[in-house]
């Protein structure tokens, strides 16, 4: 059994115990599922700090329709109601503060390298077969960055779907890879925040259909040109040159977005 996997199990086994024995095991280093972040505290409305700034990338996945939830660290009503949806999307207490039950199903979630157990850096980084950050207009780290963020969007997308694989074609892009493929010299795809998508269990017009409430600001699918074959998603909302925008870009005509 894989030390990762011997970890979930532990909290798996907090997550069916009563209230209060959940707090004990939750608190106590045994029962973190992996090492990429700890929560020392529970966090509601009003909090802030890099610990709130954590928590929402994981539950930005969530967010209302037509919205997304800010990376900024201030645990606001719209990081609260994010945190509502990801609790009743895993069964748990609907109260909107980030507590050891949600925290303990995060960690369920959660790799070592904090990408979201469903996802990995190497779906992320295909562009034209070459592995590595580097590249496009960002640093690699921030490139990176980003792609946990898709990533965790993706996670949320996934569960709302029935927990079925979903499958990504085309991940970040450096500059010579994005000219390669004639991509848009603005693509997304250039900073880690777009994933090209496909499934075998749901059609095309149900993944973009259901995108739309899962804080991606653009979307891109079926009777859009070059998207016959797969569902274009993106967080452009979230990157640098585009954070003062207030729109979405939804275009997948034959599935009655637009």
């Amino acid at each position: 059994m894989r030390l990762n996997t011997l970890k979930r199990a532990v909290v798996a086994l907090a997550l069916a115990l009563p209230g209060a024995a959940i707090a004990t095991l939750v608190a106590a280093p045994a029962a973190h599922a992996d090492g990429c972040y700890t929560w020392q505290r529970t966090l509601a409305q009003g909090r802030t700090g890099a610990d709130v700034r954590q928590l929402q990338i994981r539950v930005a996945g969530w967010a209302d329709y037509r919205d997304i939830v800010r990376i900024d660290g201030i645990y606001g009503p719209e990081t609260a109601a994010a945190v509502k949806r990801f609790q009743a999307a895993y069964g748990l207490r609907v109260d909107g503060i980030a507590g050891p039950q949600t925290f303990a199903k995060i960690y369920q979630l959660q790799d070592d390298d904090c990408t979201p157990k469903h996802f990995s850096y190497t779906e992320l980084d295909n562009g034209c077969g070459k592995g590595g950050w580097s590249g496009g207009p960002l640093s690699p780290n921030a490139t990176r960055e980003n792609a946990v963020r898709t990533m965790w969007k993706l996670e949320a997308l996934r569960r709302s779907l029935g927990d079925k694989p979903l499958y990504v074609n085309s991940g970040f892009r450096s500059i010579a890879c994005n000219n390669q493929v004639d991509g848009a010299s603005d693509s997304q795809h250039l900073y880690g925040n777009a994933a090209d998508l496909t499934s075998r269990s749901s059609s095309l017009c149900q993944v973009a259909r259901t995108a739309r409430s899962r804080g991606f600001s653009s979307i891109y699918g079926p009777g859009y040109p070059d998207h016959s074959d797969h569902v274009h998603v993106d967080s452009r909302r979230e990157n640098n040159a585009d954070r003062s925008s207030n729109t979405t870009s939804w275009s997948a005509p034959n599935c009655g977005i637009g």
